[in-house]
């Protein structure tokens, strides 16, 4: 299908901490700098949720087989991710795989397509293959309406097998939850329901180009509490210039009187072909503000995960665990990725309107052979799935366990990677009892250590990228 010609934009990301455009005065003072001063002077680079990211996906010269990809991975404690691309509005901030006001019968076929691939996947895996944890995000999963979120659920406990103990988490939104679709989520034992507030102050959504009714956003928190699911997130941003240390406090008082048992904290970011970006929004109070809430939230006995998640609940803690640095990951749906030990691979990624439909389109028009083949991704030959365990590793509180890296990679993690030792040095790390840990300093520095840490091959395919 031919893609309609649209804006291209480098993703030229600062993986190195000196700036670009900088002159030789300025060059010469970033260089006297230390690695720790670097990372505060750009502590927001980018959010290492995946590695590599998606933007070092490429063609492959030859698509792939499906089933030879999954036939060499150990299947007994799969991650499922089902991806629903659509939603009621787009957020200022937002440069996820979305696309707005869709129409019921384009998500129906959506719905067609998404139950064709699952067939597709459930022949692939091998009939012992088990599903430990799943998430259902977007877009937004909650503008399914009734019957076809019924329809989906159905389909997947029907093809797919999931332990008797699976965590499923459900991302819903203030103006499509109903209690008929939190009904059926109870009724097939979802554990998990996420919301993205981003802050309960009319002046700072509308900062961040997120358009939310007071009344309606807490009727829907009201309405979700009242289901005590085992586990209620709410996402709340820092960074918008009106946010102050007061009223981000505020905003996780008001999160936590509406029964929220975890919190995901996440600063703001301007990104490529965003309506942010358009309206030349900047935001540098991001680092005061994240000190004021994660103070705040250990103050209220919340347990500190990542830089991002905060959480005041075991529930997960007891339920069968995925390994994110080992175990493997099934997404279904276009712009769901999909990890391997040695390949990770998703659908083309967009965030413009015309680029993202195109793809839509191109799914929408699948057959069943062409779910059993892959095209697009990226190979992780040894030193990629290393710095991948790395990464998914040291960005978490728990930290790098350095005996089992060595039983994976037969090799000393910091002995093979020097940058570990160099953030050792600067005071950011400490390594104790086969340990290694980012502490508080390190740890609210993870946007910027985490691509400091990608490889150069990872890197150099990532500010290449042209982002349509």
């Amino acid at each position: 299908m031919e893609r309609p010609m649209v804006k291209m934009v480098s993703m030229g990301i600062a993986f190195h901490m000196i700036p670009c455009g900088q002159s030789l005065m300025q060059m010469e003072y970033w260089s006297k700098m230390t690695l720790a001063e670097q990372f505060y002077a750009n502590p927001y680079v980018g959010y290492t949720y995946a590695y590599p990211h998606k933007t070092a996906y490429r063609k492959f010269d030859v698509p792939l087989s499906l089933c030879d990809v999954w036939a060499v991975e150990n299947q007994q404690n799969l991650f499922l991710y089902i991806h629903i691309p659509f939603c009621e509005m787009r957020c200022g901030f937002c440069n996820l795989f979305t696309t707005t006001n869709p129409d019921e019968t384009v998500i129906d076929h959506y719905l067609t397509q998404l139950e064709i691939e699952i067939e597709e996947m459930s022949k692939t895996l091998c009939p012992e293959h088990r599903f430990v944890r799943g998430a259902f995000g977007g877009g937004t999963p909650s503008i399914l309406n009734p019957q076809q979120l019924d329809r989906l659920l159905a389909c997947l406990f029907d093809k797919l097998n999931f332990s008797e103990q699976i965590a499923l988490s459900f991302e819903v939104s203030p103006h499509t939850v109903t209690s008929e679709k939190l009904d059926m989520l109870k009724q097939h034992g979802i554990e998990r329901v996420s919301i993205g507030v981003q802050s309960f102050y009319a002046h700072e959504v509308k900062e961040m180009g997120r358009p939310q009714k007071q009344d309606a956003l807490e009727k829907a928190l009201s309405l979700i509490d009242s289901y005590k699911f085992p586990v209620f997130n709410i996402d709340l941003i820092y960074g918008a210039s009106q946010q102050t240390v007061e009223s981000f406090k505020q905003s996780i008082k008001r999160a936590l009187d509406f029964g929220a048992n975890e919190i995901y904290l996440y600063p703001l970011y301007v990104r490529p072909l965003t309506g942010l970006e358009r309206l030349g929004r900047k935001a540098d109070n991001r680092l005061t503000l994240y000190r004021a809430g994660r103070d705040e939230l250990r103050k209220k006995g919340f347990e500190q995960v990542s830089m991002r998640l905060f959480r005041n609940h075991d529930h997960a803690k007891g339920s069968l665990e995925y390994c994110c640095q080992e175990d493997g990951m099934v997404g279904l749906g276009i712009g769901a990725r999909s990890y391997t030990h040695h390949i990770h691979y998703s659908s083309e990624y967009a965030v413009g309107r015309n680029s993202i439909k195109a793809i839509i389109d191109e799914y929408l028009s699948k057959q069943a052979k062409d779910f059993r083949e892959i095209a697009y991704g990226f190979q992780l030959n040894d030193e990629e799935q290393s710095r991948r365990y790395i990464i998914k590793s040291l960005l978490r509180t728990e930290g790098l366990d350095l005996h089992a890296y060595e039983e994976v990679f037969s090799r000393n993690a910091i002995d093979q990677h020097k940058q570990l030792q160099e953030l050792c040095r600067v005071g950011l790390a400490e390594a104790t009892d086969g340990m290694l840990n980012l502490n508080d300093k390190g740890l609210e520095l993870s946007d910027a250590i985490g691509p400091w840490l990608f490889s150069e091959v990872a890197a150099e395919k990532m500010k290449t990228y042209q982002l349509a």
